[in-house]
């Protein structure tokens, strides 16, 4: 995983008053809310022995744990030790890794990373506060690397896409361009039908790109498709482990906003989302080696733009924290 940044962990609604276990960046995590409804995130391991903290339940704003009744604080520290009597004071050394946290749009973040290093907020495409949107979630056997990946692959569309967003056979693909600006990476697509004739226009011959249909991805882990001014399709791709994915996926439009009409709306986006994120998924799980890298012994064609433009750039950021 990409150190010093903030991830996407989480939607809001599945954090509710009673605390919850997750696994997420190889790490079990325990989240609870404060007595602010504040987010806090600890390891999920009691450091006297060991029990999971997620299973525990909340007093006065600090998780409990349910072996022995230790009291945490946001900052994994024991703040009490009910063997110990109220008045003794806990060891400093009675403490867990502790992660701060970010919650807005509906989303938690953490930050993954040095505290010294952290960021004000983590980005989100702030546009989106204005729509409306439906949301489901998927777990996927792969590398998140992978799954991004998936999502910037222009070439693929109309092949597992044929009976949904890929119909037309669109086969020939014009560049893309790409550009990376700080982490947003973007991209412009014109895919073609082939006429026999053509050749693809490499990236550089392109005119007027700006004006062409656009995906965004910023590291480490959201994306977003720009449909339209008033359709757009979201995803965050949160790791688990080396190997687990669980994809957030999210359907925004402003184009109904009278409440029923827009509830089925909503609905009928998100119905059409999972089969698209369906079709995508047997494919990939099928992809090996799991994990990405920037050199897998592949052998890669311009279409292919976006995926190496993305593994270069999470190959500095991860090489920047050696």
């Amino acid at each position: 995983m990409i150190y010093n940044q903030w991830y996407l962990i989480l939607e809001s609604k599945e954090l509710k008053k009673k605390p919850i276990q997750i696994k997420r960046l190889n790490e079990n995590m325990a989240l609870w809310r404060d007595e602010n409804n504040q987010v806090c995130c600890i390891a999920d391991k009691c450091c006297h022995r060991g029990a999971s903290l997620g299973c525990g339940k909340t007093i006065n704003g600090k998780l409990e744990c349910p072996f022995h009744g230790f009291l945490f604080d946001k900052t994994g520290k024991v703040t009490m030790i009910p063997a110990n009597g109220k008045n003794t004071p806990t060891p400093a050394a009675m403490k867990v890794i502790s992660y701060q946290t970010y919650e807005k749009y509906g989303f938690i973040w953490i930050w993954w990373g040095d505290d010294d290093k952290i960021t004000q907020e983590p980005f989100f495409f702030k546009e989106l506060g204005q729509f409306s949107y439906s949301s489901f979630c998927d777990n996927w056997n792969v590398h998140y690397s992978r799954a991004i990946e998936n999502q910037l692959d222009v070439v693929h569309i109309p092949f597992i896409h044929k009976t949904t967003i890929g119909r037309g056979g669109k086969t020939l693909v014009n560049g893309p361009v790409v550009v990376l600006e700080n982490e947003l990476l973007t991209f412009y697509v014109n895919n073609v039908k082939d006429d026999g004739k053509t050749i693809p226009l490499k990236p550089n011959e392109i005119e007027g790109y700006e004006n062409f249909f656009y995906l965004q991805f910023h590291y480490p882990n959201i994306w977003q498709n720009f449909i339209s001014d008033k359709i757009r399709a979201f995803a965050a791709f949160v790791p688990i482990d080396e190997e687990n994915t669980v994809i957030y996926i999210r359907y925004y439009q402003k184009m109904i906003k009278i409440p029923i009409l827009k509830q089925l709306f909503n609905y009928i986006g998100k119905i059409s989302s999972i089969i698209i994120l369906n079709q995508d998924k047997k494919v990939v799980a099928t992809q090996l080696p799991k994990k990405s890298d920037l050199k897998l012994g592949e052998h890669l064609i311009m279409g292919d733009k976006p995926i190496l433009e993305y593994r270069k750039h999470r190959q500095q950021l991860l090489e920047q924290n050696l």
